[in-house]
């Protein structure tokens, strides 16, 4: 098992890993300013991820730069565990109970202390070793965790109650917090806004949220619906109907 811890270097690698994506950027400290660098890697279908970072590193511009510390980020389903709780040892154990299919990924885990829990989530070990294989130091995030902490912050502003809808690679993230905590968040498989649809509207009666007073957001690249004529705008002008305040925004904005 291994425990994420933040790299000090100032210049950093990160590589971005989604879920059939592949990306890399890089940061350097300027005078007064940061330049980012960013490469997309086209991921070839037949071959794991793994095989696809190996070839990467032969091709990559960015990778051939010899950094010795990275940033992981992975976009990968997540137990929440309440920080006062959380056992190293028990961990793993509980997260195969919880995600059987990834009984066999190695279990990372990553305190978000302001939201006071730890993030347990799984890798692909042989995608794990390349990345090891090439770096004296790495760190491994879940990559929801910084859209939490920025919607949290975001949360914190204002008196009314807020959910939120993060869309990600055919997935949703909806989640709400109360002052330091979590008052819910769950992943679900949203691939069309109907789906999308019936998840929000049941999470936000399940939270006892008031139509005419409390807040949804939407972030990311919003799904459409079985019915392709109706357009992009069909989830946000459905839930309108049924949650009086609805806003589409994006992280740049907050």
């Amino acid at each position: 098992m291994t425990d994420t811890l933040s790299p000090p270097n100032p210049a950093e690698l990160t590589i971005s890993i989604g879920r059939g994506t592949l990306s890399f950027s890089a940061t350097e400290p300027g005078d007064g300013a940061h330049a980012i660098s960013h490469e997309p890697y086209v991921v070839k279908s037949g071959i794991s991820m793994a095989a696809n970072l190996r070839e990467a590193f032969r091709t990559s511009t960015l990778l051939a730069a010899n950094y010795r510390q990275a940033r992981v980020e992975v976009d990968a389903p997540v137990l929440l565990v309440p920080a006062e709780i959380y056992d190293q040892a028990t961990s793993p154990e509980l997260f195969a109970y919880t995600f059987p299919r990834q009984a066999h990924h190695a279990v990372l885990s990553q305190p978000v202390e302001e939201l006071g829990v730890v993030v347990v989530f799984g890798m692909n070990k042989d995608l794990k070793q390349v990345i090891e294989d090439h770096f004296q130091s790495v760190c491994f995030v879940n990559a929801i965790t910084s859209v939490w902490q920025q919607l949290h912050r975001h949360s914190l502003a204002g008196v009314r109650s807020r959910l939120y809808a993060y869309f990600h690679a055919g997935w949703i993230d909806i989640f709400s917090f109360s002052k330091n905590r979590f008052k819910f968040a769950n992943q679900f498989d949203a691939a069309n806004a109907d789906d999308a649809l019936y998840y929000l509207l049941y999470v936000w009666k399940q939270l006892m949220l008031k139509p005419e007073h409390d807040e949804l957001f939407l972030l990311g690249q919003l799904p459409r619906p079985t019915d392709d004529n109706a357009g992009e705008q069909w989830l946000t002008d459905e839930l309108r109907r049924y949650v009086g305040r609805v806003d589409a925004i994006s992280l740049d904005q907050l």
